[in-house]
Parts: C-alpha cells; sequence; structure tokens
C-alpha cells in the first residue's frame, strides 16, 4: 500500500490498544520516529491528516502513540518510491503530535496530527523496525524589527484578500490568520492553504529566517491573487452571459405567447411564407436549385422564429431569391454606336479601341460563344476602369466593379460557408445581385494587388471564375448551389503583371496600356478634364477660360506622370482658384494665363535637368521602365584613385550590377581602339552611380548607357544632351533588345529627349509607339555598342572614324 493524504472525516476506533507492544529500547532524547510521506507538506502549528499504509509507518505510528512520543513528518524526494530509504527523503520536515489515531473500517490508517517546530535531520540510527533519525529542533525566531513587522502586516493583507476570493472559506481559518502575532506562524497558515507544488511549500518549510520566508509566500500569494482574480472575473461575465440568454428566451416566449394571444404570431409568419414562397416561383432558378430553397422553406415554416437558426435560414433564402438566375433578352451589338461611345470617352488609344471592337464584334456574331477575358494592363490614370464601363455602354448591360487590391482571403471570391455567423457570397455573387443581370459586365479591379494568407489563396480562387470552361458550374460556398457565369463578361485591370501567378495569366488576354504623351494629355485635358472640373467646383460654361499655353504649361511643368490624374488635380486647384474669385463677386468671364499659374500653383515642380546633367563626362542619360509608367534615369561614372575596382551605389539589383560589370570588361577590352590609355585602370578605381539611391533599381536595360558613361568618363568627352538610350549589352558588344519600348520612348519625350538609341531587335515595337511621340523623336537602332558610341560621343574626327 502506499500513504496518502485526505482531508475528509475518520471512521472506526483507535487502534493504539489493539496490538501488543513489543519490547522496544528506548529512543535517545534528540532523536523522532519518523514517517515518510508522499506529496506532503506539514507545516508548524496546523493540523493536518494523514492517511498511511507502508508496514514501517503504521508500526513508527504505533509506537508513537505507546509511548505518547513526537513523530517526524518527512517528505520524499520521489513520490513513486515504494520503500523509501533515509536518501530518499529531505532533510527537513516538522515535529507534529499525533492527536488521534484511527483504523478505518476497510483497514486503513489515519492519523490527526498537528505540527510543532520545524526539525532537521543529523543521522538515522538503526535498531528500530522504522526509521528513527537524531535531529535538530529549529525554534521560531521571535526577532521583531520594523522590517520584519512591515513584511508582517503586508503578508496579512494578501492572505486576507486570497481567502475572500477562495470559495467557501471556513469563518475560522479567516480568524486564525486575523488573530496570529508570530511572522513566521502567519507565512506558514498562508502556504498551508495555498494550492501549491509539494516542492514549492518544501522549499517554503526549509526557509528558516522569517523575513526571507514571509518574501518568498509574499510572491507567491501575489501570483495566487491574479490567479483568482482573473477566475472570479471569468466567472462572473460568464454567469452574465447565461443571465442575458436565459432572460432573452424568456423574453422570446413570452412575445410568442402575446402573439398567440391576440391572434398575429402564425398568420404573419404564413403571410411571410406565401410571400417567399411566389418569390421564388418567379426567380426562375434551375429546378433542382429551386427543390433546394422549397426543401429551406419547409424547414423554415417548421422553425420557430425565436430559434437561433431561423435569421441565417431566411438570409440564406434571400440571397438565393434575389439572384438573377433567368438570362435577360439579349440586346443587338451595334458596332457603329459602339465605336462612337469609345471616341466619344477615350481620346487616342486607337489599338485597344480596334482589340475592343473586334472583341464587340465577336460577342455579337456568337453570344453564346465563350469570349476571351481582356486583362488592361497600365499606370494608374490612363483609363482602365473607363475603358470597362465604355464596354458596358457598348454592350448595353449593367456595369459592376469589384475591388480586388488587398484581398487575402480566398472566401472574399467564393464566400464564408453558412456555418459562420455574419456569413455571406463573395465578392462575384454580390457584384452579380447588385448589378441584377447574370450577363454583366464585371470588372476585376486591381487584380494584380491580391495576397495569400493563412486563409488561402483568392488568386486559386480567380481560377475557375475566369475560365470559360469551368465558370458555368460556379460554387459558392455560402450558396452551396451551381450558379453559371458564362454570361458574364470580365474585365481585369492591373498596373503590372510580375505578381499575377502564370495559370491566372495564361486565362487573360493582355492589353497593355502606355503613359500618354503630351499632345494627348492636352486633347484630353480639353475634351474631358476641364469640362469635368468645371462642373465639380459648380462653375458654367464661359465663366472662366483656361488657355491652351497656360493648360500646356501645367502638363510640361506642373506634372510629370504617365496617366492624367495628376493633370486632373492641378486643373481642379487652378479653377478653385477662379471659383472664389467669382464667388467674390468678379464679374465676367475670368482668364487664366500663363503668367497666372505661378501665384495659383506655385513654382513649376519639374524642369528639363538633362542639359545639366550631361554637361561633364561620364554621364548618360537612360530609359526605365516602372509600374507606373516610363521614366528617365542617369548614369553617373567618376574615376578615384585606386586600383582598377568597379564601385557600384544607387541601390541596384544583382541583374543591374551585372550589367555595370560587363559594360566595364567591355571598356577595358577595347581601350585602346576607344583611346584610351589602360595604364589608368591600373591607378584609378571607377564609381558609378545611379541617382535616386532609394529607390530599387534592377533589369538588364541600362546595360547600352553604363556602357557610354564610362566610355565618357574614361574618353573625357561628354555625351550628346539630346540623346537617352537603352539594351541590354554582352561581352562581344552585341546590343540586345529589352521589354517596355513603348513607354520609354513616352517617357523620353515627355523630359524634352530629340534622340533615342534602341535595340535594332527592338524594331518590331516601333508601330506601337504614339504617332505623336514618333514625329518629336529621331530613332537610332543599334546593333552594336560601337554604333552607340559613333552616335552619342562627342569624340574627335579620327577616334570617332576608329571607333566606327
Amino acid at each position: 500500500m502506499s500513504d496518502i493524504q485526505t482531508r475528509g472525516q475518520t471512521h472506526g476506533q483507535p487502534a493504539a490498544a489493539e496490538q501488543p507492544a513489543p519490547a522496544m529500547k528506548e529512543l535517545p532524547p534528540d532523536a523522532l520516529i519518523i514517517v515518510p510521506v508522499r506529496s506532503l507538506v506539514m507545516f508548524p502549528t496546523m493540523v493536518t491528516p494523514v492517511t498511511i499504509g507502508r508496514a514501517k509507518s503504521v508500526a513508527a505510528a504505533q509506537q508513537a502513540v505507546r509511548t505518547q512520543s513526537q513523530i517526524g513528518i518527512l517528505m520524499q524526494r520521489d513520490a513513486n518510491t515504494a520503500d523509501p530509504d533515509p536518501i530518499d527523503l529531505h532533510r527537513m520536515g516538522t515535529v507534529a503530535n499525533i492527536v488521534r489515531y484511527v483504523t478505518g473500517p476497510d483497514g486503513s490508517h489515519h492519523l490527526i496530527a498537528q505540527g510543532e517546530e520545524r526539525f532537521q535531520v543529523i543521522e538515522y540510527l538503526d535498531g528500530w523496525p522504522f526509521l528513527v533519525a537524531r535531529v535538530r529542533r529549529i525554534a521560531e525566531s521571535d526577532v521583531r524589527t520594523s522590517e520584519i513587522e512591515a513584511h508582517f502586516v503586508h503578508l496579512r493583507g494578501q492572505a486576507l484578500e486570497a481567502l475572500q476570493l477562495l470559495p467557501q472559506v471556513p469563518r475560522e481559518l479567516i480568524a486564525a490568520v486575523e488573530s496570529v502575532e508570530s511572522p513566521g506562524a502567519l507565512a506558514d497558515i498562508a502556504v498551508a492553504y495555498m494550492d501549491l507544488k509539494p516542492e514549492e511549500k518544501q522549499d517554503i518549510l526549509e526557509t528558516i529566517d522569517a523575513k526571507a520566508r514571509m518574501e518568498k509566500v509574499s510572491r507567491l500569494l501575489a501570483h495566487q491573487i491574479e490567479v483568482l482574480r482573473l477566475s472570479h472575473e471569468i466567472g462572473k461575465q460568464t454567469k452574465a452571459s447565461l443571465d442575458e440568454r436565459q432572460r432573452e428566451v424568456l423574453l422570446r416566449e413570452q412575445m410568442a405567447a402575446i402573439q398567440r394571444q391576440l391572434g398575429e404570431g402564425d398568420e404573419g409568419k404564413k403571410v411571410e411564407m406565401a410571400e417567399l414562397a411566389a418569390a421564388i416561383a418567379k426567380a426562375g432558378m434551375p429546378p433542382e436549385i429551386e427543390e433546394q430553397v422549397r426543401k429551406e422553406l419547409r424547414r423554415l415554416e417548421r422553425m420557430p422564429e425565436a430559434a437561433a437558426e431561423y435569421g441565417m435560414v431566411r438570409t440564406y433564402i434571400d440571397w438565393l431569391v434575389e439572384l438573377p438566375w433567368a438570362l435577360p433578352e439579349e440586346t443587338p451589338i451595334d458596332i457603329a454606336e459602339a465605336r462612337r461611345i469609345l471616341d466619344a470617352d477615350h481620346f487616342g488609344l486607337d489599338k485597344i479601341k480596334r482589340r475592343i471592337i473586334e472583341y464587340l464584334a465577336v460577342r455579337k456574331l456568337a453570344p453564346k460563344g465563350k469570349a476571351p477575358i481582356l486583362c488592361f494592363v497600365g499606370p494608374p490614370g490612363v483609363g482602365k476602369t473607363s475603358l470597362g464601363q465604355s464596354i458596358a455602354r457598348a454592350m448595353n448591360r449593367k456595369f459592376v466593379r469589384v475591388s480586388l487590391g488587398g484581398v487575402h482571403d480566398e472566401a472574399e471570391i467564393r464566400g464564408h460557408r453558412r456555418t459562420y455567423i455574419g456569413a455571406l457570397p463573395g465578392n462575384i455573387i454580390q457584384g452579380i445581385r447588385k448589378a441584377g443581370q447574370r450577363n454583366c459586365v464585371m470588372m476585376l479591379d486591381e487584380i494584380d494587388k491580391l495576397g495569400a494568407g493563412v486563409q488561402g489563396d483568392p488568386n486559386a480562387a480567380l481560377l475557375e471564375v475566369l475560365d470559360p470552361e469551368q465558370n458555368d458550374t460556379f460554387r459558392d460556398n455560402y450558396l452551396a448551389v451551381p450558379f453559371d457565369l458564362s454570361r458574364v463578361v470580365f474585365i481585369t485591370t492591373a498596373n503590372m503583371l510580375d505578381s499575377v501567378p502564370g495559370p491566372l495569366r495564361d486565362r487573360m488576354e493582355i492589353i497593355s496600356l502606355a503613359g500618354y504623351g503630351a499632345q494627348e494629355k492636352f486633347e484630353i485635358a480639353k475634351r474631358y478634364l476641364v469640362r469635368r472640373q468645371q462642373e465639380a467646383n459648380g462653375l458654367e460654361p464661359g465663366q472662366v477660360e483656361l488657355s491652351d499655353d497656360a493648360l500646356r504649361e501645367i502638363i510640361q511643368l506642373y506634372t510629370r506622370e504617365a496617366g492624367v490624374r495628376g493633370l486632373e488635380r492641378e486643373i481642379g486647384k487652378t479653377l478653385r482658384n477662379a471659383a472664389v474669385r467669382i464667388a467674390e463677386g468678379s464679374g465676367g468671364p475670368i482668364g487664366i494665363e500663363i503668367g497666372d499659374l505661378t501665384e495659383i500653383l506655385g513654382q513649376p515642380r519639374f524642369e528639363s535637368d538633362v542639359r545639366m546633367r550631361t554637361s561633364v563626362p561620364g554621364v548618360a542619360t537612360g530609359l526605365a521602365w516602372t509600374p507606373v509608367g516610363g521614366d528617365i534615369l542617369f548614369i553617373e561614372a567618376t574615376l578615384i584613385p585606386g586600383h582598377g575596382k568597379l564601385i557600384l551605389t544607387g541601390q541596384l539589383g544583382d541583374v543591374m550590377k551585372e550589367s555595370a560589370q560587363a559594360a566595364f570588361s567591355i571598356v577595358k577590352n577595347r581601350a585602346v581602339s576607344l583611346g584610351i590609355d589602360p595604364a589608368r585602370f591600373e591607378t584609378h578605381d571607377v564609381h558609378v552611380h545611379v541617382p535616386a539611391g532609394a529607390t530599387p533599381k534592377d533589369g538588364p536595360s541600362a546595360g547600352v548607357a553604363m556602357f557610354m558613361a564610362l566610355t565618357s568618363l574614361l574618353t573625357d568627352r561628354t555625351i550628346r544632351a539630346d540623346t537617352a538610350m537603352t539594351g541590354e549589352i554582352s561581352l562581344r558588344g552585341l546590343v540586345l533588345p529589352v521589354g517596355g519600348i513603348k513607354e520609354k520612348v513616352v517617357a523620353a519625350a515627355r523630359a524634352g529627349i530629340t534622340r533615342v538609341m534602341l535595340p535594332a531587335r527592338n524594331r518590331r515595337d516601333y508601330d506601337d509607339i504614339p504617332e505623336e511621340v514618333r514625329n518629336q523623336l529621331e530613332f537610332i537602332w543599334l546593333e552594336r555598342v560601337d554604333e552607340a558610341v559613333a552616335a552619342a560621343l562627342d569624340l574627335p574626327e579620327q577616334l570617332r572614324d576608329a571607333a566606327a
């Protein structure tokens, strides 16, 4: 058997006299009978029940009762040890008096013991059938300093607070804490009723110094009080929640009873169910879906209105009823009218309009055919969203826009399952319900801004939506029934395609929209932006006259963007200034000329710095592609004393660094033919920097510009200020093709460049460049880097002939 402790009532009669007393030698004066216990720590002054079962422990207890001796209670180090040796016991325990020894009806043995004082084992003695040890008794110190007194008062407050938080605490225990006078005894009482591990209690027992013991108990009590407070608060919240639910159920039952007494409840519900049944019949659902909805309706009829699920089922039926299941009558597409709408809404974009007209023509000839999904890709403000609206107008269909920017949850596309509280269908089904037509034009805006998260990948959910072979049975998680999306005209927009997964990109036909040139912006502003801003600012036609020269000045010196949003803001600011003057009583039309712009818009924000940048050797003007359109960038190179190293700065990516290294190698290889002294590479380092260092840059298209900057630096000749260049280079000196030619050339024209050097293998992109821009620029097509030197570098005549 094993020793365990109980706290219940003892049974049976005292058993000390039931066995004859064996002859046994007396204990030395400083010796104690040791009773080992498992997972029990007794403290002085505390009365504790102890159950014993081992033969040695029973013999020890009976001998102590016969001789009216005290016992020493020692806890085992390991509770699993069946027959502990002295080494298995702690060295410090509690001297206890046996108040009562009881044998239970089942033969178990119980002690009621009261602790007296601490003791420490000196050595164990042989000659007894149980453990006996010489001990050193440790009396409680009665020293009372002011610090100990402060700890004593604080600990008593903590102990009383903990007792108040514990459930069903005996009044006697609170009285004992209030009446105890000894600091050490208070610490022992407090730790005795705390729910601590036996090892923690043993540590307190072995702490002799009263001050240190109170500090340890105070720390443990502070944690215990915090746990009890939180537990008490959670219990109160739970009880309040249950009480609120019970109150709500009771009120609902009373309300139902009142409705029954008034004869309103059942009749009102019958009318509501009849209306739902009629709506289901009119919805035009497929037979299998209608059968499922009627099944849900029958569930709703049997369900009391007070049921928690009633609202969920009713909302589900409402969604299914309100969806446009029936296909509306097709309106014939008028191609001439479609062309007129596109021309009226958008200036330029001839290639884009031509492709849209082709798309509409195919839809007209094959209304039930599976048309491709169009994806408009271009920088912000070039008219991607308005093109979708124009397509809807040309097809005479409803237009709905679904913004996908920042969506990272698959449920935003497919919806949430009905098991969740507040569940709704996904954005696709919500958009169709908003449009009220199953053949609407739906624009999925900013498809490149989708992100994946722990809730799934919305890009994967869109694979089914945008696949004409699959979307006729699209299943939203909330609806849990198939819905035909094949007649929806999907159009998507993006600023860049790098973040769009390949399988999703494969389902779409990409239509690129580059930035506008200065003339295109001027025409757009004249036709659309000025009129729109006049209406937005409450101005009547003829009240304000914005001159053409002022408008061109705003385009060139106050905006530099691929689209026209910033231009529209500046026009709005200009017109608001005139609106203030009109509101103040100025009569007659107000004219705005170039000279007025500085006062209204401030100093020009942009100016052509190409000539200043390229006025020194070592500076080349490159062309770059960005997600918001093309741009120019400057490559700067300089020589510093060193040992021929190449230093690169400007937050360049790995590919751009490799382009710079390749350009440096070509220049070193052709140093003699370029008129460069090879010895300069041994005594100088070359530092190449690309300004705007806070902006990351990467890509191979700056190879030609890197080569020209290095050549200009080392030959001490400037590059023509009116020339910009782009192209990848190889170590053999070949100029390789690059992407984004249209955007780069438009940016060059916007920056005042008049000559551009492009890879010869990019001639195929020439037709994509707007005609207005083509007329402004001189194009130089490069096969090798030597042609770039001949065309752009101001070399002496004899060296130019050698380079050619």
